[in-house]
C-alpha cells in the first residue's frame, strides 16, 4: 500500500506560480493530481503514467500546468503557472497501479490534500 504526501500549497497572487509536490512511499504507480472546489466533486487536473511517463493535462489548465516526475525521489510535481482565482481549491494527489483516468473511483490511494488559494 503506497502512502502519499502533498506539499507546496499556499497563497499566491493571480498570475503567480506554485509548485506542488507529491511524495510517494514507493514507486510503480501512476500519479494523478485532482482538485476540489467547495461544494463540488473532485476533478482531474493532470496525470503521469507509470508505464512510459506519458502525461495528461485537463483542458482547463492546459498550457499553464505541467506535471513531472523525479523517479529517484519517488516524487511527482505539479508546476502551476499563470494562476487564476478560479484555480483556488484543495489539490490532492492520487495513485493507481492502472492507467491514467479522470474518474476519481479509478484511483486507489489518496494524499491528505493541500490548499491552493489564488487571491490578490
Amino acid at each position: 500500500q503506497v502512502q502519499l504526501a502533498e506539499s507546496g500549497g499556499g497563497l499566491v497572487q493571480p498570475g503567480g506560480s506554485l509548485r506542488l509536490s507529491c511524495a510517494a512511499s514507493q514507486s510503480g504507480y501512476a500519479i494523478g493530481w485532482f482538485r476540489q472546489f467547495p461544494g463540488k466533486e473532485r476533478e482531474g487536473v493532470s496525470c503521469i503514467s507509470r508505464f512510459d511517463g506519458s502525461t495528461y493535462v485537463a483542458d482547463s489548465v492546459q498550457g499553464r500546468f505541467t506535471i513531472s516526475r523525479d523517479n529517484a525521489k519517488n516524487t511527482v510535481y505539479l508546476q502551476m503557472n499563470s494562476l487564476k482565482t478560479e484555480d483556488t481549491a484543495v489539490y490532492y494527489c492520487a495513485a493507481t497501479e492502472g492507467l491514467c483516468k479522470w474518474v476519481v473511483t479509478a484511483w486507489d490511494y489518496w494524499g491528505q490534500g493541500t490548499q491552493v488559494t489564488v487571491s490578490s
